[in-house]
């Protein structure tokens, strides 16, 4: 054979062969791209295919162009490819217009109702009876403390603090304290709010100074002369450029930000037992590591409830008894929730396992405890005024008697107070509960223990007898 008569038949055997050789592989490539293309789709092949080439023209016009260029090629039957394209362009441009067609129907459709839910709603009733922990109402005046234009929030960064320190110090976290304005207080008045009673009030001049004297006199310096909103004291508001001359004298001076700081911390520490709800105890208990934990699941609910846990820890902080030591405080409960019932009387078997802790509470700096006793005679009539048994003890004294020991504390707790002391009342532990009911009514602040919470390392100092 010549040459090119060889070289003819190769190719027709070679390329040809395989050309054809590959028509069934494409129609098999083609079916299992059906088959795929219809995975997960419902209905007839054909149908699937038609539904998901006609939401996509842009792959419709690709098929055109590529079957245009494929009728341009050489042995290549134009005019069938060149139908195919024509007929592919025409439907992808119809498919187009459609989708943009439907596109703007579905726009106009969603503008009315999207301008309906832009109109205000009526806020639900039920908000109504949600009530807030703790709430702090001010006047237009003291807007600026809270948002600042410079963006330094001085009252708010406080408050932070505050609950960081006051977690530190009782054992659990407080709840956060709203802020809001009210325009029907007075542009310098503020309103503290204890579950939406109010609890305390005040009034503070943004851009001036307090100045308060540690002795309880009046401050000797222009300015506006009232009352320190928490404790009663005299104070009087300066102006900054008479601050450094305030403190020459020996005043105290603080900023507004501060003063309703400091009287929003009395307000928490006297309603601490308030705020320590039954979640943040199941919280807590929760949190305990697994010794205490295995004893917790061990006494609840067979010998107390998480209620009767709860009721201790609030009796503790109502008298400013920090239960950052749980694991000790679930101890003390342990011991005699099997015997005793009335939480009154679990916490002063708990108190005796805290001694160390409330005695380090009340030392003087130079680490001595300082004690005021309370005298036999007053021993024996609080022993002789408790009737009752069990849970049912009460105490039933005189109303005469009652006023004179008033006046008597009052009197021991102020002569301790001008020599510099701040001491603490010790009783016998049968009368201490009793004690500490009548004391809390007027000096609410004055801490009343056993001589069974007196640590053994503690030094002693006695200021007085009642």
């Amino acid at each position: 054979m010549s040459f090119s008569d060889a070289a003819k038949a190769y190719t027709l055997l070679t390329c040809g062969d395989g050309l054809v050789s590959q028509v069934p592989a494409l129609i098999v490539s083609t079916a299992a791209g059906l088959l795929v293309s219809k995975a997960g789709v419902r209905g007839a092949a054909d149908k699937a295919l038609g539904r998901q080439l006609s939401n996509y023209p842009k792959a419709l016009g690709m098929s055109a162009a590529v079957m245009g260029a494929i009728a341009l090629l050489p042995g290549i039957p134009m005019l069938p490819f060149l139908a195919l394209a024509g007929g592919a362009a025409w439907l992808a441009r119809k498919v187009d217009r459609d989708m943009k067609a439907r596109l703007a129907a579905a726009a106009s459709a969603a503008a009315p109702a999207a301008n309906a839910s832009d109109a205000p709603k009526d806020e639900p009733i039920a908000d109504v009876l949600k009530i807030d922990d703790l709430k702090v109402e001010v006047g237009y005046a003291l807007v600026p403390l809270v948002n600042a234009a410079d963006g330094n929030d001085r009252l708010t960064e406080q408050i932070k603090a505050l609950r960081r320190q006051l977690a530190a110090e009782a054992g659990f976290v407080m709840p956060s304290v709203r802020i809001l304005d009210n325009v029907q207080l007075d542009s310098n008045a503020y309103v503290v709010r204890v579950k939406e009673i109010e609890a305390g009030q005040g009034q503070i001049f943004p851009g001036l100074y307090m100045a308060m004297d540690p002795m309880g006199g009046q401050v000797q310096l222009p300015g506006q002369h009232m009352l320190e909103p928490t404790f009663g004291l005299p104070a009087t508001w300066i102006d900054g450029a008479l601050r450094d001359q305030a403190q020459l004298r020996g005043y105290t001076v603080v900023d507004a930000a501060t003063v309703l700081t400091t009287h929003l911390t009395e307000i928490i520490k006297a309603h601490m037992a308030e705020l320590l709800s039954h979640i943040e105890v199941q919280k807590l208990l929760k949190e305990l590591p697994k010794e205490h934990a295995d004893l917790v699941k061990e006494i609840v609910p067979a010998q107390i409830s998480t209620t009767g846990i709860q009721r201790v820890l609030q009796l503790l902080l109502a008298e400013r008894v920090s239960i950052r030591d749980l694991g000790t405080i679930v101890e003390g409960v342990a011991e005699v929730a099997g015997t005793l019932k009335n939480p009154r009387d679990i916490v002063e078997h708990v108190r005796v396992r805290l001694a160390r802790q409330i005695c380090a509470a009340h030392a003087a700096p130079a680490g001595h405890l300082p004690i005021i006793t309370l005298s036999p005679p007053w021993e024996g009539s609080f022993l002789e005024a408790i009737v009752g048994e069990g849970d049912n003890r009460h105490l039933a004294m005189q109303p005469s008697r009652l006023t004179e020991f008033v006046h008597a504390v009052r009197d021991r707790f102020e002569d301790a107070a001008r020599l510099g002391e701040m001491p603490v009342l010790v009783t016998s532990a049968q009368s201490r509960p009793f004690v500490r009911s009548i004391i809390e009514r007027f000096r609410r602040e004055t801490p009343v223990i056993s001589q069974a919470e007196i640590h053994a390392r503690v030094r002693l100092k006695t200021v007085g007898s009642v």
